[in-house]
């Protein structure tokens, strides 16, 4: 069923400045990620960015982009910019990648979209979710934890090791959390609503947007995945992981 594609793209970064045209095995990462994107059942893909010179580089490859103010806040308000125009109904289902996700899995973009187009009009954003693969990851704040309900709906989401299991060891506990992968679902009616809706307490304090979408009310529909090689490039240390898995697999 057809979507629409929108990779969010900032130059500025607190823990990688730039880090969006960094070299990975010979290609810009932005580039890298359009290509896995491009692998996708999308119909179009833009890349939403503030910056002239990631603007360039995205058309020397044969993408398009869309530049967007440099005041947002956050990835999806970046993203509900270039979906106010006319040019997307209101009904359109829209995934973003995060300009940062080298090693997103096409399956996933088209289980993200799959999941909105074939639910009710009364949920209006998905997301994606892989296992955890150890305590340490499970520990680690720069990876954000997401636990579901029964449904498969996020309950919460966290930079913390949660859920806390009390008296029980943090290697009885990660496997009732998942990995939270950046990508997201939207209808285009919903985007056009996003800037109506107030920052939330607990997402200034968790540092996470879709914690706004929770505490409006809104429900989060979570596709738990197998994301093999899911590495967000958010750190050096990420950014050096990424490089190498790419010269091992020669791509």
């Amino acid at each position: 069923m057809p979507f629409d594609l929108v990779i969010p793209a900032r130059w500025e970064s607190v823990r990688l400045p730039g880090k969006i045209l960094a070299d990975l095995y010979g290609k810009p990462m932005i580039q890298r990620v359009y290509e896995r994107a491009a692998q996708s059942d999308a119909d179009v893909i833009v890349v939403a960015t503030d910056s002239d010179e990631i603007r360039q580089v995205v058309e020397s490859f044969g993408g398009e982009a869309i530049m967007t103010g440099s005041d947002h806040e956050s990835g999806t308000d970046r993203i509900a910019e270039v979906f106010s125009g006319k040019r997307w109904k209101q009904d359109r289902v829209v995934v973003s990648v995060q300009g940062d996700e080298p090693f997103i899995e096409p399956n996933t973009i088209n289980r993200v979209a799959n999941a909105l187009l074939q639910l009710a009009n009364d949920v209006n954003v998905s997301t994606a979710a892989t296992h955890i693969a150890s305590v340490t990851e499970y520990q680690d704040p720069n990876v954000v934890k997401v636990v579901l309900d029964n449904a498969g709906y996020a309950l919460y989401f966290s930079r913390a090791s949660i859920p806390v299991v009390r008296d029980a060891k943090p290697s009885e506990a990660f496997g009732l959390a998942m990995r939270h992968i950046g990508i997201y679902g939207y209808r285009v009616s919903f985007l056009r609503e996003w800037r109506k809706l107030s920052a939330s307490a607990l997402e200034s304090a968790e540092a996470l947007e879709q914690l706004r979408i929770l505490s409006e009310g809104y429900k989060i529909k979570v596709c738990c995945v197998e994301e093999g090689n899911s590495i967000g490039v958010d750190t050096p240390e990420d950014l050096a992981a990424a490089r190498q898995l790419l010269a091992s697999s020669s791509q």
